[in-house]
């Protein structure tokens, strides 16, 4: 078992930047790829960034792309996602979630282990 917890969500105004934070504790002496995904009211959870474990192979959705870059420091088990140009329709409540084994994913299903989740709000 895996144990997430997610930091540093906010209020921010556009164009304002803001990092997360996701740090693990359990049985992080496995391996485990890691994403951040996104939710609104009454939408599916959405898809932003992955990171695989060795590789550190990143992934992005597309609407964020140049914009957020995720990033991991395996010897703090902590996972992290830099936010700049941020804009009101990145509000949402972020997640971090995790999956074993090196590879990531961009499906919310193929991850087992799912953080508190953390809100962001951009104000325009």
């Amino acid at each position: 078992q895996v144990q997430l917890v997610e930091s540093g969500g906010g209020l921010v105004q556009t164009g304002g930047s803001l990092r997360l934070s996701c740090a693990a504790s359990g049985r992080t002496s496995s391996n485990y790829a890691m994403g951040w995904f996104r939710q609104t009211p009454g939408k599916e959870r959405e898809f932003v960034a992955a990171i695989s474990w060795s590789t550190r192979i990143t992934y992005y959705a597309d609407s964020v792309k140049g914009r957020f870059t995720i990033s991991r420091d395996n010897a703090k088990n902590t996972v992290y996602l830099q936010m700049n140009s941020l804009k009101p329709e990145d509000t949402a409540v972020y997640f971090c979630a995790a999956r074993s084994g090196s590879g990531s994913s961009q499906k919310f299903y193929d991850y087992p282990y799912w953080g508190q989740g953390t809100q962001v709000t951009v104000s325009s």
